[in-house]
């Protein structure tokens, strides 16, 4: 990364970030486990537990970023999303008295449309896919003057997703790989921003939606197939922009996983931890 990029999205402005957002987010604990609970090889895994977060995710951090750093017109915001960023952003929006409106595929799941609804953002149902809402939040963002909150693609969103590599490094100074789950790239890029190489990252992608080894094969961002069990939160049409050149330049590998083993994984996480985690 260069100077001018490190600055735009480097270790200094997301220990900043992290500063200004921290009134509003948890500290979610890490859980670390020896790996032979999981029949694994001896090692010691370490789970961040970001599903504890405010609204769910880690989007949480993104919205409030994104919300405290810019300035929100009249209008309100305008958000696209899958599920995670749009209940995100609804969360944020309650908490600081801002006007929302989202834009959800029909994909998305009626548990994620229901607390979007229970954050009192007004909602909007369209398209078969996340890449049609967010043509359609474009298109009322044009229209009504109100702020896009991307969900991956931002800078201010890159940042506050940066701030779990922040937490990660302080409550796991250890850590010396880092596996990472891939959408359109936001939270990877953030974390592999504040690592900076000091760590080995690795992305985790369902085969049927490949958005960043795709771009890593064809040195830059296109489209790549949207499907799978995981579709209404890790299936964007194409990695980000923002995300690509740190992912090329930090990023060691991307892993891909057939749909079966995420609900492997998942029947495993319950199984060993009691812990609930969405594909």
């Amino acid at each position: 990364m260069d100077i001018q990029a490190d600055k735009m999205i480097g270790r200094g402005v997301i220990a900043e970030t992290e500063r200004l957002i921290r009134p509003h987010i948890r500290q979610t604990p890490v859980i670390e486990i020896d790996a032979t609970d999981f029949r694994l090889a001896a090692a010691r895994l370490s789970f961040k537990l970001e599903l504890l977060q405010h609204a769910g995710s880690f989007k949480t951090r993104g919205a409030f970023a994104n919300l405290l750093t810019r300035e929100i017109p009249r209008t309100g915001v305008v958000a696209a999303s899958g599920g995670n960023h749009g209940v995100a952003v609804a969360y944020a929006s309650m908490k600081l008295g801002i006007r929302a409106k989202i834009f959800v595929p029909t994909i998305s799941s009626p548990s994620k449309i229901q607390r979007i609804r229970d954050y009192r953002a007004e909602l909007v149902v369209t398209g078969d896919r996340y890449a049609d809402a967010l043509a359609d939040s474009e298109g009322w963002a044009q229209q009504s003057g109100a702020l896009s909150v991307h969900a991956y693609d931002q800078r201010e969103t890159l940042l506050g997703q940066g701030t779990i590599g922040l937490e990660i490094e302080e409550q796991s100074p250890d850590i010396d790989t880092l596996l990472v789950a891939v959408g359109g790239g936001g939270l990877i890029a953030g974390i592999a921003a504040w690592f900076a190489g000091r760590v080995r990252v690795v992305g985790v992608e369902p085969e049927a939606s490949p958005t960043l080894a795709m771009a890593l094969e064809a040195g830059g961002p296109v489209d790549a197939p949207a499907g799978g069990i995981a579709a209404d939160s890790l299936a964007p049409r194409r990695v980000g922009t923002l995300v690509y050149p740190i992912a090329k330049q930090y990023v060691d590998h991307v892993v891909l996983v057939a749909d079966d083993e995420i609900k492997r994984a998942q029947l495993i996480l319950w199984e060993t931890l009691r812990v609930v985690a969405e594909p």
